[in-house]
């Protein structure tokens, strides 16, 4: 049975940082793409970040480049979200995911998803 479990969500200051983690079990195929999505207020769940197994060129959303960074630690595997810079349009419910398909920041069919953590940003 595969899990994601993320965690590290939490309430900070605009400017602030948080580190977000994703472990991931039970999951085999590691020739697919992982990442993370968001959910904000009165929005529909976007793609934030994605990488590839071999780790070369992550994809970033337009509003989080230069502030997020998507790692991934295999022999733990765990998936990260390292978050800097935080904005309040940041705040939202993170989720991770595992068969995204980076180009279209989509999930395969049958794809997986975390339950998400929470993340507020205040001015």
């Amino acid at each position: 049975q595969v899990q994601l479990v993320e965690s590290g969500g939490g309430s900070v200051q605009a400017g602030g940082s948080l580190r977000l983690s994703c472990a991931v079990s039970g999951y085999t195929h590691t020739s697919n793409s992982m990442g993370w999505f968001r959910q904000t207020p009165g929005n529909e769940r976007e793609g934030v970040a994605a990488i590839w197994p071999g780790g070369s060129s992550p994809y970033y959303a337009d509003s989080v480049k230069g502030r997020f960074t998507i790692s991934h630690d295999k022999l733990k595997n765990i998936l990260y979200l390292q978050m800097d810079s935080l904005r309040p349009e940041d705040t939202g419910r993170y989720y991770c995911a595992a068969d995204v398909t980076i180009a279209t920041m989509t999930l395969f069919h049958g794809g997986y998803w975390g339950q998400g953590t929470q993340v507020t940003v205040s001015s």
